[in-house]
């Protein structure tokens, strides 16, 4: 993990190709195998990004790049935060072929520098999850990440 002026940065090796981790960030059944009670999820530019992490804690956007199975991007931001505001922040996602894997590389931008731990800890914990359910495996129930 690291963190630069206003860019998170995370990086999860999976043992899974491309196409299928992409289709864990656009597909709202996956989506909610390791991350979320429930979502909605419009893989399209200017289609809809939200997830209930934990029983109205709501993060939401707007999905802006879709680039299938090698990028994409939304807005970000959380319903009801005085600081983060729904789509005030950014999130990359890229796919790079790592041997018979993906190598995913999350970078969530223009986040105020109080905000990088939180975000940080939340996408580290949530990104094991990720691995874990795209390779086949069970995460297991979800439950709200300690912070």
């Amino acid at each position: 993990m690291q963190a630069q002026t206003d860019v998170v940065e995370c990086r999860v090796s999976i043992a899974a190709s491309q196409e299928t981790v992409y289709s864990f960030f656009t597909d709202p059944e996956k989506m909610m195998r390791w991350q979320g009670m429930a979502a909605r999820l419009v893989a399209q530019p200017g289609g809809e990004f939200w997830v209930d992490l934990d029983d109205g804690v709501v993060m939401s956007g707007k999905f802006t790049e879709l680039d299938p199975f090698k990028r994409l991007a939304f807005t970000f931001g959380w319903e009801d935060h005085p600081v983060v505001s729904p789509g005030s922040t950014r999130v990359e996602v890229t796919f790079e072929p790592e041997g018979a894997g993906t190598l995913l590389i999350l970078r969530h931008f223009d986040l105020p520098a109080d905000e990088h731990e939180m975000h940080s800890g939340g996408w580290n914990f949530y990104l094991p999850r990720l691995a874990t359910a795209a390779s086949g495996g069970d995460p297991g129930p979800h439950v709200k990440p300690s912070m």
